[in-house]
């Protein structure tokens, strides 16, 4: 992101911290240096040269001889890292801030004249041996897991752009993400370290992948609902293939179809309800999709559907350090597919601090539904939830009769649900409710929606546009 001065004094007036160092001209240069490979070392973060300790811009003069100094050092960091120098012109001194800024990297430890850093609050100093040894030893057990291998067949255009983008804004929306992230693809695969020196990683294809992947046979969703308790017969049997986002959409609109959609009244305001929580189904899957094993081709992530149960299976057994009782215990997060788990983090479709298990646990119990059940196999880990009585399969678009002028359709619920925080095209949107009439779909679920404020299109002016994306309104945001 380019730096103007009004962006200089916006950061100026935060005060040197863990991320920002002022230092006031490049004879300092050496301790700038050395506050970079910190920041290299942490989070990440800038060095302003042309700003007193105590916050005055003052500048400085840059000429080719400056511009090969700041060069020389640069290339004195080992491993050599990707740094961004920009020089910003100050008005008042005709002089300029030179801005030197570095991102979170996965190649940590980094050294400067071959010493290492560590940033400390607002403090640079020289990094403990015992912390050195430990983050080498993160960046060489990081290279070798599956997540972070490097996949040159794979480009930016077999990547779905626009997830990638959604990411970027729940993320910024959230709070999760800074503003400055950007929307240039490759720069934020980076930051996101889905990529390395723009060679793409397998997590980036297990996120973001555009469409089945024929390298990528593991991205697979199997679904099905079975007819009473064992799996004799079934009703539904299907297999989805794609993205990690494509697979959990694809995972919730499975359970509203086959789960019973109740409602219950709260005061004046109307409550639906799956068998069970939908957060807890929804945090069942993803933990399933981000922690399992991706290494097996033939592995996936499987949802089976009882009268009297629902069993979420993921490949790949729990790490040897982590027994069930640890999980079920207070825990830290360490999963097995850390920049999976970020993405999905910043996202805010995961928790960090491993509280996803006690989330399902006491969702289970408000609804007074039995404890789930974990199971861990010789290659595989399965969340089982039980219903406190049997269901029969049904309809999930059935309607009740109670229903008043004051309560919204169940259909029109699940509609809203489906859609949740995603822009969809109207074919996409039947796909995910596995609907075929169109008039019927528009008729039922679609002009209700629209006409009564909860869905709007993305060009009403052109509601025939072949690019019409349908996303619901702040008053269908608060029906879900």
């Amino acid at each position: 992101m380019n730096l103007f001065i009004n962006d200089i004094v916006n950061l100026v007036r935060q005060g040197e911290s863990n991320v920002l160092e002022f230092k006031k001209t490049t004879g300092q240069l050496e301790r700038a240096m050395e506050s970079v490979c910190g920041f290299l070392n942490a989070q990440g973060g800038k060095v302003l040269i042309g700003v007193t300790d105590n916050g005055k811009i003052t500048g400085q003069e840059v000429s080719d001889k400056t511009k090969i100094f700041i060069a020389e050092a640069i290339r004195r960091i080992e491993p050599l890292p990707r740094i961004d120098v920009q020089y910003v012109f100050v008005p008042q001194t005709n002089g300029f801030v030179i801005a030197i800024s570095v991102n979170d990297s996965d190649e940590k430890p980094y050294v400067y004249n071959a010493k290492p850093y560590i940033r400390i609050e607002s403090t640079t100093t020289v990094m403990s041996q015992q912390v050195y040894n430990r983050l080498l030893l993160q960046r060489d057990e990081a290279k070798c897991r599956w997540e972070a291998q490097l996949n040159t067949n794979v480009q930016v255009d077999d990547l779905d752009v626009e997830e990638i983008l959604k990411t970027i804004r729940l993320g910024i929306e959230c709070g999760r993400l800074p503003e400055s992230t950007g929307s240039d693809i490759k720069s934020v695969l980076r930051k996101l370290h889905l990529s390395q020196n723009d060679v793409l990683t397998n997590a980036a294809v297990v996120l973001f992948a555009k469409e089945e992947m024929i390298d990528y046979p593991q991205c697979l969703l199997r679904l099905a609902r079975f007819h009473g308790t064992n799996k004799e017969m079934f009703y539904d049997n299907q297999q989805v293939r794609g993205n990690l986002f494509r697979l959990l959409d694809a995972a919730m609109s499975f359970f509203f179809k086959h789960l019973s959609l109740s409602g219950r009244i709260l005061e004046i305001e109307r409550e639906e309800q799956l068998t069970i929580p939908v957060v807890a189904l929804r945090e069942a899957v993803v933990n399933a999709l981000c922690h399992r094993d991706y290494r097996p081709v033939g592995g996936s992530v499987g949802i089976a559907i009882f009268d009297n149960r629902v069993e979420v299976r993921s490949t790949g057994a729990l790490p040897p350090e982590m027994s069930l009782e640890k999980l079920l215990s207070i825990h830290d997060s360490d999963p097995r597919n850390p920049t999976v788990a970020q993405v999905l983090y910043k996202r805010k479709l995961l928790e960090s601090w491993g509280r996803g298990i006690d989330l399902i646990i006491s969702l289970c119990d408000k609804a007074h539904l039995p404890k789930p059940e974990f199971v861990n196999e010789v290659d595989s880990v399965t969340v089982v939830f039980h219903f406190t009585h049997q269901e029969t399969h049904q309809e999930t678009h059935q309607e009740t009769h109670q229903e008043t002028a004051q309560n919204i359709s169940p259909k029109i619920v699940l509609l809203l649900k489906i859609i949740g925080n995603h822009q969809y095209s109207m074919k996409e949107i039947m796909e995910r409710m596995q609907l075929k009439d169109l008039a019927n779909f528009r008729n039922t679920y679609l002009s209700p929606s629209i006409k009564s404020g909860y869905i709007t299109l993305l060009y009403p002016e052109m509601p025939t546009n072949r690019n019409q994306r349908y996303f619901l309104t702040e008053k269908g945001l608060k029906e879900i």
